[in-house]
């Protein structure tokens, strides 16, 4: 959070304020009819406060003075003008209350329209919009940001408006009534303002350095929550406090020198507004005295003394707050305004049958057979169907993830119909990559790869990727019954497809031992679970998708050896007619591979089966045999 005292949002400043208060003001055009009365709420509520101040010279003047040393004063005129003053200062908290409560309904609601359109936008973004952000700085976005937008939508502009009427209403009325004690105002607010923007300058400092050492000590706190196993391990408890014990006192300092002149700021600014009032009052009485002023204009002014001191402080703090919300709108913007992932793919994927002849046609009942929907305009249909059968190749494919340094180079490889096809080598060697690329995760910069002969650039993301099932290394579980988890994979899934996958995937027989089966309720990842427990829930999950092509990115790195025998052998089913991909470390899971590539640098420098490479006794038989390990 920006450090500041006036507003934690008040060291971000918008980088264009014109251009982002317009946009957001499109979202509120919805809410015109609610914002004119808003309007008139405010100046009601304003314009209340500032008449009511002003009844006090006719009160005084016209019914207080002229009862001193009366025998028999009349009420009747006094009782009429305090009902009217009641009846001003009644409409005020009408105003206020009408505009605070349509704010409420207009803020939730602008809000609500662009946590949705933020939201339903970040499920078209790249994958490498999220591998070049942090998860903690999206999540800012939604929660920082979008909040700090409530606040200046139903709080902020209301009050800064309010605030600018009942400043420059109260100075009208305070030169309608004396224009010298308003030269005496004036001159001390200036001196107010230059001792406030005094200490702000120099308190600014010193919260930025809290701000910046609450930030290492929170950061501290959860990383030591995360690692408490590692650190009772190891019994770091007393480094770890000691650590702890500096970043605190750090933050201890920097807090008691920020908080001490934000502190003395205020009695400094109140005792400064008693000696204005002390010195308008001595003035207006000279002025009295000499005949140039009434007792009620001297109350009155005295009142709006007070009125225009203290809304000068508030109106900075407000412009603060809305400049601070201002550049968090334009962070969700950005991400509004972040290019979506490029589609321009003709190809789509269709469920298919054979019909009596054997040709291919299109069907939407669910057969097992898929089929790409090719454009062509040679066919009277105006498209061609060719078999997903998993044929899958690489031509000579160059890629680069910052444009600057290659992680694959001239990678050509091809995968026949249901061969499985294996990856190793060291990290970084490009293993995942060429995953990514297969589902179009990234696009290759040179080369080409082509499924069942169609470039895949051709084919419709949610087409391609639908053709395909991953495991990844690290599992994620959504809030929700075992049963949803594993359904995410399809899901139009029958509760028996369910079990068939989990019985496929070896973990039909945990599940069953949940307290409530498949309907045992998962939360925070899973965190219930063991991490093979987790891992065999996803291949569960790719096992019910039933796809064309398989995607195992150490699928079976968090589970024992023998948990890992039985995931083969029900694997084995699940991969025939398939094309599979496995990218694993445990080099034993790749054995029975139809084809081994190893990789280097970004380069297939061995290729062949376990018996070919091992025969070859290079890279990969140095590998397995333990004469050089994968790091």
């Amino acid at each position: 959070m920006p450090p500041v005292p006036q507003g934690k949002n008040a060291f971000h400043r918008p980088k264009n304020m014109k251009r982002t208060f317009a946009r957001l003001f499109s979202y509120l055009r919805a809410y015109r009819f609610q914002l004119v009365l808003v309007l008139v709420g405010i100046v009601l509520s304003a314009g209340a406060n500032i008449a009511g101040t002003y009844m006090l010279k006719p009160i005084i003047n016209d019914y207080i003075v002229p009862w001193i040393g009366s025998a028999d004063p009349d009420f009747s005129g006094l009782i009429g003008q305090l009902a009217i003053l009641f009846a001003i200062y009644t409409t005020g908290i009408i105003g206020a209350y009408l505009y605070n409560r349509l704010m409420i309904g207009i803020s939730t609601g602008t809000l609500l329209q662009l946590r949705n359109e933020l939201f339903t936008h970040m499920q078209k973004l790249s994958i490498r919009y999220f591998d070049t952000r942090t998860h903690g700085e999206i999540m800012s976005t939604y929660t920082n940001d979008i909040d700090a937008m409530r606040e200046m939508i139903s709080q902020g502009v209301p009050q800064f408006i309010s605030t600018t009427i009942s400043i420059v209403g109260t100075f009208v009325m305070m030169v309608v009534l004396s224009p010298v004690l308003t030269l005496v105002s004036i001159a001390m607010l200036v001196l107010m303002l230059f001792i406030t923007k005094a200490f702000a300058k120099r308190s600014g400092r010193y919260f930025k350095a809290r701000q910046a050492s609450l930030s290492k000590v929170n950061g501290y706190i959860e990383e030591m929550i995360e690692g408490q196993k590692v650190v009772k391990v190891f019994c770091h408890e007393d480094a770890v406090n000691s650590t702890f014990d500096g970043l605190n006192e750090t933050l201890t300092k920097n807090t008691v020198l920020a908080s001490t002149l934000a502190n003395i700021m205020g009695p400094i600014m109140n005792n400064l507004g008693h000696v204005t009032y002390a010195l308008t009052a001595a003035a207006g009485g000279l002025l009295a005295v000499a005949g140039r002023i009434d007792l009620g204009s001297i109350a009155s002014f005295l009142q709006y003394t007070r009125k225009f001191s203290m809304p000068i402080g508030q109106l900075s703090q407000q412009m603060n707050n809305v400049m601070g919300a201002l550049a968090g709108a334009e962070r969700i913007f950005d991400m509004i305004d972040e290019p979506a992932e490029e589609d321009d793919g003709d190809v789509t994927m269709v469920n298919a049958r054979r019909n009596a002849e054997g040709a291919l046609e299109e069907c939407t009942e669910r057969t097992g057979v898929w089929a790409w929907k090719v454009p062509s305009e040679t066919a009277e249909s105006g498209y061609e169907l060719v078999e997903v059968r998993g044929d899958v190749r690489f031509h000579d494919v160059t890629f680069s993830y910052d444009g600057e340094k290659t992680v694959l180079k001239n990678v050509s490889l091809y995968a026949h119909p249901g061969q499985k096809i294996a990856f190793v080598g060291s990290t970084g060697a490009g293993k995942t990559t060429i995953t990514n690329l297969i589902n179009r995760f990234y696009d290759v910069q040179e080369g080409e790869i082509t499924y069942d002969g169609i470039p895949v650039n051709r084919i419709k993301k949610a087409a391609l990727r639908g053709s395909l099932a991953m495991v990844l290394q690290d599992t994620h579980l959504f809030t929700g019954t075992v049963r949803e988890n594993i359904r995410y994979g399809r899901l139009d899934a029958m509760d028996e497809e369910v079990e068939a996958a989990a019985k496929l995937a070896n973990a039909h027989f945990f599940i069953s031992h949940l307290p409530q089966g498949y309907d045992t309720v998962l939360t925070a990842d899973g965190a219930n679970l063991s991490q093979g427990q987790r891992q065999l829930l996803a291949i569960a999950r790719a096992a019910v998708a039933d796809p064309p092509v398989l995607i195992l990115d150490e699928a079976t790195s968090s589970v024992d050896t023998r948990t890992e025998a039985h995931i083969e052998r029900g694997m084995d089913e699940l991969m025939k007619g398939r094309t599979v991909f496995v990218i694993a470390h445990r080099l034993s899971t790749v054995r029975n591979s139809d084809a081994i590539m190893v990789l280097e640098h970004g380069e297939i420098i061995e290729r062949g089966d376990h018996d070919d490479l091992i025969a070859q006794k290079g890279k990969y038989y140095q590998l397995y045999t333990g004469m050089f390990e994968l790091s």
